[in-house]
């Protein structure tokens, strides 16, 4: 298995649990938005990562999923959903539950095309979720 670049077979990549998506793909939304960020030209380090949070935070994550969700194909909104209804143990002070569970469900799905090697599919995705309205 190449761990940089990933193709898991549909049927692991669709076996996984939910959580474990969410696991990686938190880590895939937050490189994509570091990237972004950083390819804007100069920042200090400080004005980058405030600007992250801002963008990987529960509540962003959250409005980025809604809206995503017209845009879903049918079984991308059900790794979404799975993820969106995973059982967590806790919820950071700054996000609300609904809110922690929809950017829960973004990241699994996020982790899932990760894992599945859809690259353009994640670009296309990321770029409407990051689109200022």
């Amino acid at each position: 298995m190449q761990y940089l670049n990933p193709e898991l077979e549909e049927k692991e990549a669709d076996g996984l649990p939910s959580l474990a998506l969410a696991h990686i793909g938190d880590a895939v939304f937050e490189l994509m938005t570091r990237t972004m960020l950083s390819s804007r030209g100069k920042e200090t380090a400080n004005k980058l990562h405030k600007a992250a949070v801002k963008l990987v935070a529960a509540p962003a994550q959250a409005k980025a999923a809604e809206k995503l969700a017209p845009h879903l194909t049918e079984e991308e909104l059900g790794v979404y959903k799975r993820g969106r209804n995973a059982k967590v143990n806790s919820v950071p002070k700054a996000a609300s539950v609904k809110e922690y569970h929809e950017a829960t469900g973004l990241e699994a799905l996020f982790g899932w095309l990760y894992l599945r090697g859809e690259r353009e599919r994640l670009e296309e995705l990321f770029r409407m979720a990051v689109e200022e309205d």
